[in-house]
């Protein structure tokens, strides 16, 4: 039952990744709404080898790399109480979607074990639609720490009319952190 769950848990998070491209374009003045969702930020346990996945496998932008100490005019990591260091990623839009990366120095903190179940209740899934998913998979799967959860594969979806299917390459791998993400890749217009 619980592996029933699953399947339907991805293919619906696949469903809604579908419809993505459609949404694409900004949105009309008259619809928008008074809030945007302009990052997902994850506190991760080495910046460096989290900039490997996300910059140099996934192609994403740095636009901010900082430090941050308290108390404010702390010059190092010694002088402040406490430190942590801030990367901002963009993939195509600099205000929305950015992946915010943050990495505590001082104190270290460890964030808690991702060890939720991918795609049960409590997990989260960052979803990537790249260009060209079986060689960004292949970069990605490369560093250090990554965990494979599903090969990329050839799925169809129901089309929006019901009258075709969407096809799509579907993986899935765990960050260095085990931040779970799908790396999918649209092989149609929705």
């Amino acid at each position: 039952m619980g592996r029933i769950f699953a399947v339907f848990t991805v293919f619906v998070t696949l469903l809604m990744f579908a419809a993505a491209p459609a949404y694409a374009e900004p949105v009309a003045a008259e619809d928008r709404v008074g809030i945007d969702f302009r990052r997902t930020t994850l506190v991760v346990n080495d910046i460096d080898t989290s900039l490997s996945f996300y910059r140099d496998a996934l192609g994403m932008r740095v636009i901010y790399d900082q430090m941050i100490r308290n108390p404010r005019d702390a010059e190092t990591d010694e002088e402040a109480e406490r430190a942590r260091r801030l990367v901002f990623l963009r993939a195509n839009d600099d205000y929305i979607g950015v992946l915010g990366l943050l990495q505590y120095t001082k104190p270290v903190s460890r964030p808690p074990h991702q060890g939720a179940t991918p795609f049960s209740t409590g997990s989260s899934v960052l979803l990537f639609n790249a260009k060209d998913v079986e060689k960004t998979f292949e970069k990605a799967r490369n560093v250090v720490g990554v965990r494979v959860l599903y090969e990329p594969t050839r799925v169809e979806y129901p089309s929006y009319d019901g009258e075709g299917t969407i096809p799509v390459i579907v993986s899935s791998l765990t960050d260095p952190d085990g931040f779970v993400l799908e790396l999918n890749e649209l092989l149609a217009d929705p």
